[in-house]
């Protein structure tokens, strides 16, 4: 496999085949196959970055599947963010976040900034 820029979704996707074949026979990564292995993925990221970005999550989504993973409920966001009704109305697309209410989430639960940026 010729490592260089991928251009097109055909040379995108006979680099990854060639990734598979590489990882299945089990390539050391000091090797110079290894290495080779590594630039390639590069390649790959690269062009995946460009050609399939994933999308940010809806702000409101973020804090409520982060809520669940760490077994939150709305009341526990009472102390940070307010009211019981502002807490709802947060979390049911009613009011907006805040540049002050991101903060705290982003703080608080983890969620990164850039979600809140969209």
């Amino acid at each position: 496999m010729e490592l260089k820029i991928i251009k097109t979704e055909a040379e995108y996707d006979a680099m990854l085949d060639w990734v598979d074949e590489q990882f299945d026979a089990r390539e050391s990564p000091d090797s110079k196959m290894g290495e080779r292995l590594q630039v390639a993925l590069l390649l790959i990221k690269q062009y995946e970055d460009e050609h399939h970005r994933i999308p940010m999550p809806d702000p409101v989504e973020a804090v409520k599947l982060k809520m669940q993973e760490q077994g939150l409920q709305n009341k526990d966001l009472i102390p940070w963010l307010g009211s019981k009704g502002y807490v709802s109305a947060l979390l049911n697309n009613k009011k907006p976040i805040t540049l002050r209410v991101a903060k705290l989430l982003h703080q608080k639960l983890g969620i990164p900034a850039e979600v809140f940026l969209i």
